[in-house]
């Protein structure tokens, strides 16, 4: 996602820093005056970040300091020091400050897919190469660019993102958005920004998203038994189950739809239109079966009363097609994670479908023809 600002930059620092910066928008500069504003919108989201920053033992021997921060940031602090000690991620100064942005989500970010294809639109960004999501500081720019795409038949997904990693190019802090989690679904988020870090390849979405929420998830489980709270533990895991249970069910759908668009390509677009309505009522049929075996958790009936759409479906593939081969990873290294990285960095060495072929991903995870802006 878009690069952050540091926290506490020398003044030679903040000059450099501010120079990139200027770079990075002169660049876009050259593809369209919408792309000068977005990173012009960048850049000032980062500066208020850097101005709302403050350390986190300054924050901490502040007497105003309200017990419920207090005890979440200190608890952040255990958890950087059980990344760096156990989890083999890396340390530095990410996550030694603390802002208060006074709202729910540092960025809101845009998802889409064309009306009648499951592959997701992607942006190209400098250093990170394409990403299949556009973020935004302002919840109004991404909600008018939601309202464009759609205007050009897209389907359409925009969703708050608490937190987020600029990938060690600057030192992130933490932020007000996520502290609100409970301590497994913030260890999760930590070591899975952190993973970010540790290892990144400029343009596989699909690949950077799965590897952090495998080691993400698999670190909190490890952080739970360190602190001896096996109940946390197995309702941490439960949860886990029952999204596996959703998402391998939403996952399962997606080469349904494609060759249900692939063979009504022909047809009027509203005969296309009615048929994907009915797919997609069937999906929502099969989440309520799932539902039925759960004793009354109704977690997900809020993102099913909005009508799913290609751009859902291909978020959750971006994030959880892969997970299941890191996982496997992660076992066949015996728990080793400094192995386990050691493996996955050998996938840098190849092109987008050798490494969906290493990893045993299925056809629809090979393909590296999403639509670009």
């Amino acid at each position: 996602m878009v690069a952050q600002m540091p926290t506490t930059p020398s003044g030679r620092a903040r000059k450099t820093i501010l120079r990139a910066l200027v770079a990075i928008c002169l660049f876009g500069a050259l593809a369209s005056c919408g792309t000068v504003k977005y990173y012009t919108q960048a850049v000032s989201g980062q500066m208020e970040i850097w101005r709302k920053s403050h350390p986190i033992d300054q924050v901490l021997k502040k007497s105003d300091t309200k017990p419920k921060l207090r005890q979440r940031l200190e608890l952040v602090q255990q958890l950087r020091d059980f990344a760096t000690n156990h989890l083999h991620l890396p340390g530095g100064d990410t996550y030694h400050h603390y802002a208060d942005l006074g709202r729910d989500y540092v960025v809101w970010v845009v998802y889409a897919a064309p009306e009648f294809d499951i592959e997701a639109k992607g942006w190209w960004y400098p250093i990170v190469g394409n990403l299949k999501y556009r973020g935004f500081f302002s919840e109004k720019d991404a909600k008018t660019l939601a309202a464009k795409l759609k205007a050009e038949d897209y389907d359409v997904l925009v969703g708050g993102v608490e937190a987020y990693s600029t990938l060690g190019w600057f030192d992130d802090p933490v932020l007000n958005t996520f502290l609100r989690r409970e301590e497994a679904d913030l260890a999760e988020l930590l070591f899975h920004e952190l993973t970010h870090i540790r290892l990144f390849i400029p343009g596989d979405t699909e690949f950077n998203e799965a590897l952090a929420t495998a080691v993400g998830q698999e670190g909190a489980r490890r952080w739970l038994r360190s602190q001896k709270k096996m109940s946390d533990l197995t309702e941490y895991d439960d949860a886990l189950k029952k999204d596996a249970e959703i998402i391998h069910m939403l996952t399962a759908k997606r080469p349904e739809l494609q060759k249900l668009y692939e063979a009504n390509r022909k047809l009027p677009v509203e005969q296309q239109r009615g048929a994907k309505k009915a797919a997609m009522e069937a999906i929502k049929n099969d989440y309520l079966r799932i539902r039925a075996g759960w004793a009354g958790d109704s977690r997900y009936d809020k993102m099913f009363k909005v009508p799913m759409n290609n751009a859902r479906l291909c978020t959750l593939s971006t994030y959880y097609d892969l997970v299941p081969a890191f996982e496997k990873l992660i076992r066949e290294c015996k728990g080793d994670l400094d192995a386990f990285f050691a493996r996955a960095e050998t996938f840098k060495r190849m092109d987008h479908a050798a490494r969906r072929k290493a990893l045993g991903a299925s056809p629809l995870a090979t393909s590296d023809t999403f639509r670009n802006e």
